[in-house]
């Protein structure tokens, strides 16, 4: 709507500076009029000559002046007596002008615009606004650009480098790291980043280089969790299974209850047999092991621990059953199984699982994708 009345607007506007000039009327005076007029004044000059000459008496001077003065205002008519009258073909051309502008005018519009479509220069900055942070590659190019141009930039390694990681270029992660470090000098959070990508470049195998740099980062901050995750990693590649065990617990026992490593964590606890467990996460029971239950496992047999082990499995599954949209305790589920040596059980959970999510197949594709990881469910 808005459109049209502006349309309207400027129609009028462009008609008018075409009408105002048509409608003011010409002044049409007699081709003679100059002439008499020229005529009259020279008499009037002439009269009084012979008036002061004596050639014409007072009377009759007097006379022939006010005669010939009348003549020469009669020649000198009003605008009124002297406007052109309006014409036939005139009255033609204003009509052609109020009709023939708007009509061009929408025509044009018509054929050139498109009135059916919203607003083009805003639905393209629209559609060049970023979409989920933009096109990751563009802003990329952007930030190694600008980085190529100023290498010392400490601050653009920084933020590159996590991008680097979620995108898989860890060869890039561990350089982008490596200048933050130089640049800004070394911090818990950055020697830990740098041991990462460090880890995940040398396809998950903790080296030297990066358990150094976790080590560092411990130096900083005992606490630092991604450094005592990597490094308790690193003692069961090194095959220090007891080292490794005390580690794994020491550092489930501290975690925050919604700490995202939490799950790898029991994971790489329970594939350390016979003391791995796999805390399950019911609503009656508590979320993961306590640190007395840590205190008791350690002085139980391994009969006694086994035990215990069953019983969390247990307690998960029949969870499962009753919240079976947890697709992360399926995996732990599937993954416990896989460890305590039951494939059957592991195979029976997978298809409980898929017969529980058979209409969330996002969820269930996370389940299958799991079960392929830890290697079950294979036809």
């Amino acid at each position: 709507m808005l459109l049209w009345i502006a349309m309207a607007v400027l129609t009028a506007a462009a008609s008018l500076t075409v009408l105002i000039p048509l409608g003011r009327p010409a002044r049409v005076q007699p081709a003679h009029a100059g002439a008499a007029r020229s005529i009259y004044r020279d008499q009037l000059s002439e009269l009084a000559r012979d008036k002061e000459r004596g050639l014409i008496g007072e009377g009759e001077a007097e006379a022939a002046r006010i005669e010939i003065s009348r003549r020469l205002l009669n020649s000198e008519a009003p605008d009124g007596d002297t406007r052109a009258r309006p014409q036939p073909a005139y009255r033609l051309e204003r009509l052609a002008a109020v009709i023939a502008i708007p009509l061009i005018a929408i025509a044009a519009y018509l054929y050139v615009g498109s009135p059916q479509f919203a607003d083009r220069a805003a639905t393209a900055a629209r559609q060049t606004e970023p979409t989920a942070m933009g096109d990751i590659d563009e802003l990329i190019a952007r930030v190694e650009a600008h980085l190529a141009a100023n290498p010392e930039d400490g601050r653009g390694w920084e933020i590159l480098s996590p991008i680097y990681m979620r995108l898989g270029r860890f060869d890039d992660a561990v350089r982008a790291m490596g200048n933050t470090k130089r640049l800004l000098g070394s911090t818990a959070e950055r020697e830990s980043l740098y041991g990462e990508a460090l880890t995940r470049a040398s396809g998950n195998v903790v080296t030297e280089d990066a358990r150094s740099a976790f080590e560092k980062a411990l130096k900083f901050d005992p606490q630092e969790a991604r450094a005592r995750f990597y490094l308790a990693l690193s003692l069961g590649q090194s095959g220090r299974k007891d080292e490794a065990i005390a580690a794994w617990t020491a550092l489930i026992a501290s975690a925050p209850a919604d700490a995202q490593w939490l799950s790898a964590a029991e994971a790489e606890l329970a594939q350390l047999k016979p003391t791995a467990t796999v805390p399950e996460t019911p609503a009656t029971v508590a979320p993961g092991p306590t640190a007395a239950d840590v205190a008791a496992a350690v002085g139980q047999t391994p009969a006694e621990r086994q035990e215990m082990i069953e019983g969390m499995v247990a307690g998960l599954a029949a969870r499962l059953e009753t919240e079976p949209t947890d697709v992360e305790g399926w995996e732990r589920l599937l993954r416990a199984y896989t460890v305590l040596g039951r494939p059957a059980d592991a195979e029976a959970a997978l298809e409980r699982a898929r017969a529980k999510l058979v209409e969330q197949p996002e969820r269930l594709a996370v389940v299958e994708k799991a079960a392929k990881d830890i290697g079950i469910g294979k036809d």
